[in-house]
């Protein structure tokens, strides 16, 4: 088991609440941060662009990924131009479709030659993969993000899958692979071990990093005393 310190992949929170992306900003381990509309609206934001200068004027030194959040491709196009304005830090998160499956490439591609950084988002499949880093390539410094937990949802070791997508994007100078979605402190090393670049997860996840290393007897007696006084503050009885 590697120690945190040993770890070569970049470490991101995911999130929109802002005393928890503060709390993992006072951390010098984690490189950058992700956000998405469906995070946002969880954390009640209501006013997409106060929060977002809000953020960028809190955290002004490391990457921070913010979303367009229209269907269609020219408005997406306003949109990615007017964030990518708020801060040198901004990475203009678009994703590999639109609702209608429309692929974005053809925006990607005219997004990063203007020099616009780009996460493109939602990404499943090799084929997307090797699509979307065709269009980035050869533009300004950009993200892959593979939801590998999405797919271990579905039954599937996103493993494999994760380690062709670093050949391809490792191809490509300025372009780095995210391992997106994770579901447990585990794919952390997982990703780390096939080179991936970034890993983003939420805060319950890497609050985990603490657990590293720590001894499996002491965790079971923990566990043991957890359902114990659990039972006791129910004051359960037979």
């Amino acid at each position: 088991m590697k120690r945190l310190q040993d770890l070569n992949i970049k470490l991101f929170a995911d999130g929109a609440e802002k005393k928890a992306m503060l709390d993992m900003y006072a951390k010098p381990y984690i490189q950058g941060f992700t956000t998405n509309p469906t995070l946002m609206r969880k954390a009640g934001i209501t006013d997409y662009e106060a929060f977002s200068r809000d953020i960028l004027a809190s955290i002004p030194d490391r990457p921070i990924s913010l979303e367009v959040f229209a269907d269609e491709f020219d408005e997406m196009r306003e949109h990615a131009l007017r964030i990518g304005t708020w801060g040198d830090n901004v990475y203009v998160k678009i994703p590999v479709t639109n609702t209608r499956r429309e692929s974005s490439c053809e925006l990607i591609r005219d997004l990063t030659r203007q020099g616009v950084k780009l996460n493109v988002t939602a990404l499943l499949t090799l084929e997307q993969v090797q699509q979307v880093s065709s269009a980035l390539a050869g533009g300004a410094p950009s993200c892959v993000s593979v939801f590998a937990g999405r797919i271990a949802d579905t039954g599937c070791d996103p493993v494999p899958l994760m380690a062709e997508a670093v050949r391809i994007v490792s191809q490509h100078p300025g372009m780095e692979l995210i391992w997106a979605s994770p579901r447990e402190l585990l794919n952390v090393f997982q990703a780390d071990s096939i080179g991936c670049h970034i890993i983003t997860a939420t805060n319950d996840i890497l609050k985990k990093l603490d657990l590293i290393g720590k001894d499996l007897a002491d965790y079971s007696l923990e566990t043991v005393k957890m359902f114990f006084d659990d039972a006791t503050a129910s004051k359960f009885a037979l």
